[in-house]
């Protein structure tokens, strides 16, 4: 269900009254006629979006809906358009009148919403549900960087570290939690992180590593030892074995390919991706 609205006679008792016991609505007065207005409105969408499980924007055309707005503008000694008034619990907790910029429209939420680490922590959460590692981690990260102490932030995204193969950051996050902290979704996390730890240096990939010291120059043999080191998530050592590859033979079987598509596989605005890029572009230019 969108959480944007047309607020109409027919609507008005559900979405005033009903909704707003569930979530904040921001009853917008406006006229299509202004730019202003517009131009607001533009912002309120942004918001909506981002805020999808916690608002609801009521927008109440005041040219379309002249009687149901002079019965409202009267409740909220309107003056002025656009005005944004933001109701809780079928009550109004703020007016905002005339235009708002989007820092202001923040600031205000910010009074009746969740902390914005708070926030980007459910996000993280959701994302996962959606199996969408890159948009988690993200979320996370930004949560920790808000409030680097918070515990539960700490372990989610030790949590999402653990399934994209940053083993090194989860394992420094988990150290970094105090005995209080340390319940069952700890002892949960601390687990995988060891068990993933462990399997990162299997046999084969020592066996590997061996034949490869013996036998520089075998491209084959570097090639096996790349994809094994991906599949346990040593990402680095996996790219330097392809960047190895490429600085000898820049067409060599799939190594070009499997590079980008370790380079893709990490995060938005990820540190060894931007590095790896910049090494491939210095033998490509």
């Amino acid at each position: 269900m969108s959480n944007k609205v047309n607020l109409n006679a027919q609507n008005l008792q559900q979405v005033l009254g009903e909704t707003s016991q569930q979530k904040l609505v921001l009853l917008n007065f406006f006229s299509p006629q202004s730019p202003e207005c517009i131009s607001q409105a533009a912002i309120l969408d942004k918001l909506a979006a981002e805020y999808n499980n916690y608002i609801v924007v009521a927008n109440l055309d005041c040219d379309a809906e002249q009687a149901l707005a002079s019965q409202l503008a009267q409740q909220v000694g309107l003056q002025t358009l656009p005005t944004l008034v933001l109701l809780k619990d079928s009550a109004p907790v703020d007016v905002l009148a005339g235009a708002q910029t989007e820092s202001q429209v923040r600031d205000a939420l910010s009074k009746h919403l969740p902390a914005q680490q708070d926030l980007l922590l459910e996000q993280a959460k959701q994302a996962l549900v959606n199996s969408d590692l890159n948009a988690a981690f993200n979320y996370a990260k930004q949560a920790y960087e808000l409030d680097s102490r918070n515990a539960r932030i700490k372990l989610v995204l030790a949590d999402i570290c653990i399934q994209i193969h940053k083993l090194d950051e989860a394992a420094a996050l988990i150290e970094t939690i105090d005995a209080q902290d340390q319940d069952a979704y700890f002892n949960n996390i601390k687990a995988k992180c060891e068990a993933a730890l462990e399997a990162t240096d299997s046999p084969e990939i020592k066996a590997l590593q061996e034949r490869v010291a013996k036998h520089p120059n075998e491209l084959e043999l570097q090639m096996e030892l790349s994809n094994l080191l991906n599949e346990a998530g040593r990402k680095e050592e996996a790219l330097e074995a392809l960047f190895t590859i490429l600085k000898k033979d820049l067409n060599f079987d799939e190594a070009k390919p499997n590079f980008l598509a370790v380079i893709a596989s990490l995060p938005d605005g990820d540190a060894l991706a931007a590095k790896y890029r910049r090494k491939l572009y210095s033998i490509l230019y």
